[in-house]
């Protein structure tokens, strides 16, 4: 009985989720949501071509040394790198000394303990050091950026979809609100303290427009004019590097394997067709039809005076 009871309440469950599937799908057939600013206007990132593209590609080091500059005078004012340390700048070109140097002379302090009173104090980098938040906090960054949190760079190029492209597109795609965006939405006016961004999620963001013109970082005798497209692509490939450093390295071992699995492949079917392929398979015959089990039936039917 109790069994016939839960059966019962089962059922009714299951009927009434049915219901509730089939009228919110045909709620959302017959009514669908409205558009949202968000989803007419957002765009996605322009496609951005770099050293590093593709399964043979590799670092640029004299970009990755321009996009540091870049990080160092523009952007580590507010974005940290804390998964980055000093002494990984030798992977791009730059020698002990010059890492020293660059530690040395980091705008920031590294937070450290006075040995003599056990007060919180600061020190100067070292090169085993990553690089340190520009905020001492959570509390002091949003205090900064009216109440918004400037994320850490070391792996952005991984958690925006994108990467590079999201990266060099933001940059480059700060503007004033489209008329028809405030014709046909007017709500959706950017707010005062935001910046209007079509390549950002909501369109707006509270970072203000980074690099603001040509020249804005000086770049050494022999690189590239340093426009506003130049910075943004530069940067952006040095975070691809600071996401992934090793990845020349990870598309180097891929290319091995590959060869290895194929030079594999092709010396075993040499060798099937070699030793193999010739031979031609060889069915024993076993139980009831094997010639010797038949003469022992037969014998044990004759002896036990069975006929057949």
């Amino acid at each position: 009985m109790l069994r016939f009871f839960m059966g019962i309440v089962g059922a009714v469950f299951a009927v009434v989720l049915l219901i509730s599937f089939f009228s919110n799908v045909s709620t959302a057939l017959t009514s669908p949501a409205p558009e949202t600013a968000e989803e007419k206007f957002h765009l996605a990132p322009e496609p951005l071509a770099l050293a590093s593209n593709g399964p043979f590609g590799k670092f640029d080091n004299k970009q990755l040394q321009r996009g540091f500059q870049v990080y160092k005078e523009v952007c580590a004012a507010c974005h940290g790198l804390s998964l980055v340390s000093f002494r990984d700048l030798e992977a791009i070109g730059y020698n002990e000394a010059e890492v020293k140097a660059i530690a040395n002379q980091w705008p920031t302090e590294v937070p450290s303990v006075n040995p003599e009173t056990g007060e919180a104090a600061t020190r100067k980098a070292l090169p085993s050091d990553r690089f340190p938040s520009p905020y001492a906090n959570e509390v002091a960054a949003r205090a900064a950026n009216n109440n918004a949190l400037p994320p850490d760079l070391s792996l952005i190029t991984k958690a925006r979809e994108g990467g590079a492209a999201y990266v060099h597109s933001l940059l480059m795609g700060y503007r004033q609100q489209p008329a028809e965006l405030l014709h046909e939405f007017p709500a959706a006016k950017t707010p005062e303290g935001l910046h209007y961004n079509p390549y950002f999620p909501n369109l707006n963001l509270a970072m203000p427009k980074p690099l603001t013109a040509d020249g804005q970082v000086t770049y050494a005798a022999g690189n590239p004019a340093p426009t506003v497209n130049q910075m943004s692509t530069d940067v952006a490939a040095f975070l691809v590097w600071t996401a992934e450093p090793k990845l020349a390295a990870r598309k180097a071992t891929g290319l091995a394997v590959v060869i290895f699995l194929l030079v594999a492949t092709a010396l075993g079917y040499g060798a099937y067709r070699n030793i193999w392929a010739s031979e031609k398979r060889k069915v024993r015959v076993t139980g009831a039809l094997d010639p010797e089990n038949q003469a022992k039936s037969a014998s044990a039917k004759a002896a036990a005076g069975i006929e057949g």
